[in-house]
């Protein structure tokens, strides 16, 4: 089967990692005095900062899953699940290294924070899960479409049964991964739930988008299906809960963050997916495609990993609106340069680790 390759999910890519410096700088370093959520310029910079995740984990997903799914069609998809087994690992250890401060380990000082999971390792864990769902359904791609799809809804549906959760009686290294009582900033649940849609994405466009009608069809159910999650699931999970008087429905009403966001995701997608001609060789598609750099060159340069020093040591919540901004530009700026004239690509970084897994291995 004849197959594209999607461009504007770099582009995607890059407005989501943007997106993510951005709030990361303006969140660490502003004045909480500053945060009038009444105001419109603080909601949308609220809005866009709650999107950022979200679309990572749906993209990644996307991603992962087609290419595993072209490979498979060009038969040499062994190789591609080995990597994806890898990229998956590989992520998790680099989040965890992110955490390490090791002046702080010389003056004896080791907090549990170290063991924290955050972003990296949430979506290594679930490029894993997505992995081994492929190994045992590579050959039943409907299948496995509708397990992925079942998966996300069930993640997103149960969010009220774990939401405060709180695991004592397994090493705090592994119940991070499901709680956030010990400082995880994410955990695997819901937002494995992204991922899992990305995946089910990953099936439509692998099995459509050589046809030619299918971008306008697929760009106006990103936009029907993104409005109508962002605006109307409350009302809908309301009207199942009245018909069925099942009390899971009520709740996700009326703390219903998830489908919103994914519709905010599937919004940005049809934009993008829209505009994909215009963005092909662009500069933005080119960030997209440093993403893992970016991410590792910002955490050092705002929370110190490794030595302990950055910009929230010095800067922690004391900048004003005009300061914030102008230093988050900045910032974008020096972390983009960096990334492509000191860090090639990320495979500098996985150049790295596999000098030390070769050095390690028997």
């Amino acid at each position: 089967m004849k197959t594209n390759r999607l461009f504007f999910i770099d582009a995607v890519r890059a407005f989501a990692i943007l997106m993510m410096l951005q709030g990361h700088f303006i969140d660490t370093l502003l004045d909480p005095s500053f945060r009038d959520s009444k105001t419109i310029a603080y909601q949308v910079w609220f809005y866009f900062r709650g999107i950022t995740a979200p679309t990572f984990f749906t993209i990644s997903g996307l991603v992962f899953l087609y290419l595993l799914l072209r490979a498979r069609d060009k038969g040499n998809d062994k190789l591609r699940v080995k990597k994806g087994l890898y990229r998956g690992l590989l992520l998790i250890v680099i989040g965890y290294l992110l955490r390490i401060d090791i002046f702080g380990w010389f003056r004896g000082e080791f907090h549990d924070n170290s063991l924290a999971v955050d972003v990296l390792q949430c979506i290594g864990l679930s490029l894993l899960i997505l992995t081994f769902c492929y190994i045992l359904l590579r050959k039943h791609l409907k299948l496995l479409s509708f397990l992925l799809f079942v998966f996300g809804v069930v993640c997103f549906m149960t969010e009220p049964y774990y939401r405060t959760l709180e695991i004592t009686t397994i090493p705090k290294v592994f119940a991070n991964y499901l709680s956030t009582s010990n400082g995880s900033v994410f955990t695997i649940l819901p937002w494995f739930g992204f991922t899992a849609f990305g995946g089910f994405l990953a099936t439509l466009f692998f099995s459509h988008v050589h046809k030619p009608r299918f971008r306008a069809f697929i760009v106006s159910c990103f936009f029907v299906t993104g409005l109508l999650l962002t605006t109307s699931s409350s009302w809908l999970f309301m009207m199942l809960y009245e018909v069925t008087g099942y009390e899971l429905l009520k709740s996700c009403a009326y703390y219903n963050y998830l489908f919103p966001r994914f519709g905010n995701v599937l919004l940005l997608l049809g934009l993008f997916y829209a505009a994909e001609r215009f963005l092909k060789g662009s500069m933005i598609g080119k960030i997209g495609q440093k993403t893992l750099s970016i991410y590792v060159i910002h955490f050092i340069i705002i929370f110190g990993s490794f030595t302990g020093v950055g910009l929230k040591q010095f800067y922690f919540r004391s900048l004003n609106p005009t300061q914030a901004i102008i230093g988050a530009l900045i910032f974008m700026v020096v972390v983009c340069v960096i990334s492509f004239y000191y860090v090639k690509t990320n495979a500098f970084i996985y150049k790295i680790v596999r000098k030390i897994i070769r050095q390690v291995k028997p």
